[in-house]
C-alpha cells in the first residue's frame, strides 16, 4: 500500500494552522515599531524569539565546557559570552533571511506559511537578499573580538547554513544539516572562550556536540509534523516525512540517545554528581515528558512543544555546566 496515501488518511485532519511563526503574528513590542521595520522583524523571527534562543544555547554550551574543562576565568567567559550573544543575534537575522528566501516558492504553498513577509509581498526578494547580506556582514565582524582562527572554526557551520534550505528538496534529512550548522557553534564557542587546544578533537566535547545535534534532530522533527501533509503533497523532504507513523518511537530513542551522550560528556571529562544530576536528570525527565505530551497528529500541538519544549534540555545542559564550574 502506498505510505503517501496512509499517512495522508491520519494525517489529514481540518486543523488550523498554528500562528506562531506565520509571519503575521508577533508580540505587543513590536507594535511599538515603525511600521517599515515590522515585516523584517518577521523575517528575522525576532518575535517570539525562540529561534536566536535555539542559534545562542549552543555558543552556551562551548563556553561552559571550556570553562569547566579548561578552567577559564569568569571575567573571560563573560567577555565571550557577550561577545558570541551579538553575534548570534545577526546570525540569526541573516540566516532566517536566507531561509525565506529560498523557501518563498514553497512557503506560498502552505497555509502556515504564505502570509510571511516575502510570499505576501511584504519585502521584495532583492530587499530581502540586501537584509540578509548585510546581517551576515556585521555577524562576521565580531569574530574580530575572538581568537585567531576563529573564523576558519566556523566555516561548518557558514556552509551548513547555506547549504540547509536547499537539503529539503532532495533529501528527508534536512534536519540533520540544520543540526549541524546550529551546533557546530558548540566546537567554536569551546575553542573561541579558551583559544589554544584543539576543541574538534576533544572527545566530552564531541559527545556534546553529538547530543546537541540530536536534540536539534528531535526539536526540528517535532516542528516539522506541522506541515507534515504538505510536504508529502509538495514532494518537500523532512525527518518528519521520513519518519511518518513511527516517528513517535524514533524520537523517543532519539531524545534517550541524547540523555546518554550528555552522560558520557560528563564521564570523559571526570564531572561531578552536580553535572549529572542537573544536566543528564534535567534532559531525561523534560525530554521524555515531551515525548508523552506531544501530539504528532496536532500541528498547534507540535508548534507549542517546539516553542517551549526545547527550554528543558537548554537549561539542562547550560545549567549542569554552570554548576560544575562553580563548584570546580
Amino acid at each position: 500500500m502506498n505510505r503517501k496515501h496512509v499517512n495522508d488518511g491520519i494525517y489529514g485532519q481540518d486543523e488550523a494552522p498554528p500562528v506562531r511563526f506565520d509571519g503575521l503574528h508577533t508580540g505587543a513590542w513590536v507594535e511599538l515599531l515603525p511600521s517599515s521595520w515590522v515585516p523584517y522583524v518577521q523575517l528575522a523571527r525576532l518575535s517570539p524569539p525562540v529561534p536566536l534562543l535555539l542559534i545562542f544555547f549552543p555558543h552556551i554550551f562551548g563556553i561552559l565546557h571550556a570553562a569547566v574543562t579548561r578552567g577559564v576565568p569568569l571575567a573571560e567567559v563573560i567577555r565571550v559570552s557577550l561577545v558570541l550573544f551579538g553575534g548570534s543575534i545577526f546570525v540569526s537575522n541573516a540566516i532566517h533571511g536566507w531561509n525565506d528566501l529560498i523557501d518563498a516558492p514553497i512557503d506560498k504553498l502552505i497555509p502556515r506559511t504564505r502570509n510571511r513577509p516575502i510570499p505576501r509581498g511584504a519585502i521584495t526578494p532583492r530587499a530581502a537578499f540586501v537584509f540578509t547580506a548585510s546581517q551576515a556582514v556585521v555577524s562576521t565582524a565580531f569574530l574580530l573580538f575572538l581568537p585567531e582562527h576563529s573564523a576558519l572554526y566556523a566555516m561548518p557551520s557558514i556552509i551548513a547554513h547555506t547549504y540547509y534550505p536547499f537539503a529539503k528538496r532532495h533529501t528527508n534529512l534536512p534536519q540533520v544539516i540544520l543540526a549541524i550548522a546550529l551546533q557546530w557553534p558548540i566546537i567554536l564557542a569551546s575553542f573561541a572562550t579558551e583559544g589554544t587546544y584543539e576543541a574538534a578533537t576533544d572527545e566530552s566535547l564531541l559527545c556534546l556536540f553529538l547530543a546537541s545535534v540530536l536534540w536539534t534532530v528531535t526539536y526540528d522533527t517535532v516542528y516539522g509534523y506541522q506541515d507534515y501533509k504538505q510536504d508529502i503533497r509538495l514532494g518537500v523532504g523532512s525527518t518528519a516525512v521520513l519518519f511518518g507513523t513511527w516517528g513517535r518511537p524514533i524520537l523517543w530513542v532519539l531524545s534517550n540517545s541524547i540523555v546518554a551522550l550528555v552522560v558520557a560528556c560528563g564521564q570523559l571529562a571526570g564531572m561531578g554528581s552536580v553535572y549529572f544530576a542537573v544536566a543528564a536528570g534535567g534532559c531525561f525527565v523534560s525530554l521524555n515528558f515531551m515525548m508523552a505530551k506531544v501530539n504528532l497528529l496536532s500541528p498547534e500541538s507540535c508548534s507549542w512543544w517546539f516553542t517551549y519544549g526545547f527550554w528543558g534540555p537548554a537549561v539542562a545542559i547550560s545549567g549542569g555546566l554552570f554548576l560544575e564550574y562553580l563548584f570546580l
